[in-house]
């Protein structure tokens, strides 16, 4: 899609789009053309205008949060595309580990070591992901922070404090699906009330333009961006990218999140590090895919996973069964499977090879540093 029709939408809301430049305008396209949405454009059109940022030396900084609690699964590409695509457009990206949240939620049964070794792991997987970009400070630069560095700031905690006051504890509770949980499950846990504190204060504390989330983060977001408003905080631009479903996922999608893949189901994900004959396997046993039925995970890891990187869906059926086809529409491709042009076992193991092909990085790094990813797999059999 051209940049014209990418900011098309994002006009009307803010007319001051078509005063950027069009290397300004690229950069905007990138950074917002291929998530689920956009929430307070206004800001980051402001920096690209006037060469500014949060931290006011025109480096506009993105983040992206992780509690290390497990082995990576496809949803973290989906991450990883819109991360390239914020480093491409001169963005400094910073992925933060948080590793004292992953505490507060109980991940690893509060065994801080645990959590700290997954963190290493979550670094090295990510550099792979990404093709091993530059580190730094700088615009296209990566950076990883860790949770614990930050919070040994005493300024830290007063602003903690401070997204805390004015917040109603019924208020906190419907955030708590950004920890996975119901609003029920922490009643007798404090702790877990100074989360959605915690998640905004790491925001305003390292000077970030853009907070990028999964749809799941939104709520998160939202309590980020008021908390601003009371205390006449600059708000940073919010992008919310799509969550991938289970593998075994069937029908209409749910808002409450509870189809998304996850690790704790491994024949249900795939797994960023899973071989070529791993996933292809996971794809061909389990994935749902009814030729009638529009809605399939194996049509959402076409659509976020492998057009975006790959521009194409090649299909290369058993010779004696059809020819091989290349597919660059979604729309068609799904098509092809209602009507038959594509037999579904095909389809799936296309999509599944495309998949492959983008995690190639991931496998072939811990093939050869396999010490990260084999003391996370001790870690999970204790």
């Amino acid at each position: 899609m051209g940049v014209d029709k990418v900011l098309e939408p994002h006009i009307e809301d803010n007319p001051r789009i078509l005063e950027l430049n069009d290397e300004q305008q690229r950069r905007l396209s990138l950074m917002v053309g291929q998530v689920d949405e956009t929430v307070g454009i206004d800001h980051l059109v402001t920096c690209l205008a006037e060469n500014t940022s949060m931290a006011g030396d025109g480096v506009i900084r993105c983040y992206v949060g992780f509690e290390p609690s497990g082995k990576a699964h496809i949803g973290w590409k989906v991450l990883s595309l819109q991360l390239r695509r914020m480093l491409d457009a001169d963005a400094n990206v910073l992925i933060f580990l948080a590793d004292w949240h992953a505490w507060v939620n109980d991940k690893f049964n509060g065994v801080m070591e645990d959590i700290q070794t997954t963190a290493t792991y979550m670094e090295e997987t990510f550099r792979a992901l990404l093709g091993h970009p530059e580190e730094g400070e700088g615009p296209g630069q990566l950076r990883f922070v860790w949770a614990s560095q930050v919070m040994n700031s005493g300024d830290y905690w007063a602003r903690v404090l401070r997204c805390s006051k004015g917040a109603t504890l019924a208020k906190v509770r419907k955030t708590f699906t950004i920890m996975g949980r119901d609003e029920a499950s922490s009643e007798h846990d404090l702790s877990k009330f100074f989360y959605p504190a915690m998640q905004a204060s790491d925001i305003f504390e390292m000077n970030i333009d853009v907070a990028i989330g999964g749809m799941d983060q939104r709520k998160a977001h939202m309590f980020m961006r008021d908390v601003a408003s009371r205390w006449n905080w600059r708000k940073p631009t919010c992008l919310h990218t799509p969550i991938l479903s289970s593998l075994k996922a069937t029908g209409v999608r749910m808002e409450s999140f509870d189809h998304k893949m996850s690790k704790s189901d491994p024949s249900g994900a795939i797994l960023l590090h899973d071989a070529e004959k791993s996933i292809r396997k996971k794809m061909q046993k389990h994935a749902y895919l009814d030729p009638e039925d529009p809605h399939s995970p194996v049509y959402e890891l076409a659509e976020h996973v492998v057009l975006p990187e790959w521009g194409e869906i090649v299909v290369t059926p058993n010779p004696k069964f059809g020819e091989p086809s290349t597919w660059t529409d979604l729309s068609l491709f799904k098509a092809a499977v209602a009507d038959g042009t594509l037999h579904p076992l095909d389809a799936k193991i296309g999509v599944a090879n495309g998949v492959s092909k983008g995690l190639q990085r991931v496998f072939n790094h811990f093939e050869m540093n396999p010490e990260t990813l084999d003391a996370v797999t001790s870690i999970r059999r204790k």
